[in-house]
């Protein structure tokens, strides 16, 4: 191997490091920020209509911003629920809603009318397995999640009847104004009472998750 091959290979290596550096960086900042945003006022991560799934009084708040068309949503679903089987009394999830893919917005307003009728988890199930069927990004298709709804159960005349509710939209964008405040622009984004994630991954979440169990039980 030449010199001059060795630098070439020594420079990108250097761009690689710094590049890694500056990302590292920007995501602490980015931390930093979401955290301060929470302290100063923690409505934004939750609020009185979020869904919650698990016990009330549960001391840790696992928060998933989340998209029923997001395929890694849908691929994180079952590490979730594997979390909250393991914490029963520990965890509680609340859910917001960050509808970034098109026909997203008709399938959230689809699970709020499931919860009315006391079907949420059933229904989000089944959208979440429908998933590959109704949300293509280019041609979304929301009709089917809604076939998927009346799989689960669901009282389809009445659902539709629901979402069309202004209560639905506000519930919408007052979870959209809260993502765009805490600089949320991906998903699922989570958050650990109050906690952001220290880079993404399972194996984040499940560390965050079990140290805030640890101080709980202290």
């Amino acid at each position: 191997m030449n010199a001059k091959r060795l630098t070439v290979i020594g420079l990108l290596a250097l761009v690689a490091i710094a590049f890694f550096l500056g990302m590292n960086t920007f995501r602490q900042r980015e931390q930093v920020k979401q955290e301060e945003i929470v302290r100063a006022d923690p409505t934004r991560l939750v609020r009185m209509h979020s869904p919650v799934i698990g016990p009330q009084g549960a001391p840790v708040t696992l928060v998933e911003f989340f998209d029923p068309a997001c395929e890694t949503c849908r691929a994180f679903y079952p590490i979730v629920k594997t979390l909250m089987d393991r914490y029963p009394q520990d965890v509680k999830l609340v859910i917001r809603y960050a509808p970034f893919h098109q026909g997203s917005d008709q399938v959230v307003k689809l699970l709020e009318a499931a919860r009315r009728q006391g079907k949420y988890v059933p229904v989000m199930e089944a959208v979440l397995e429908a998933q590959p069927v109704w949300a293509d990004h280019g041609q979304p298709r929301p009709e089917l999640a809604f076939q998927a709804a009346l799989q689960a159960g669901l009282d389809i005349p009445r659902a539709i009847e629901d979402v069309q509710r202004p209560e639905m939209q506000a519930l919408l964008e007052q979870d959209i104004a809260d993502l765009t405040a805490l600089q949320v622009n991906k998903t699922p984004t989570f958050f650990v009472n109050g906690r952001p994630l220290p880079s993404f991954g399972p194996a984040q979440l499940e560390a965050l998750v079990a140290e805030e169990v640890a101080k709980a039980r202290r």
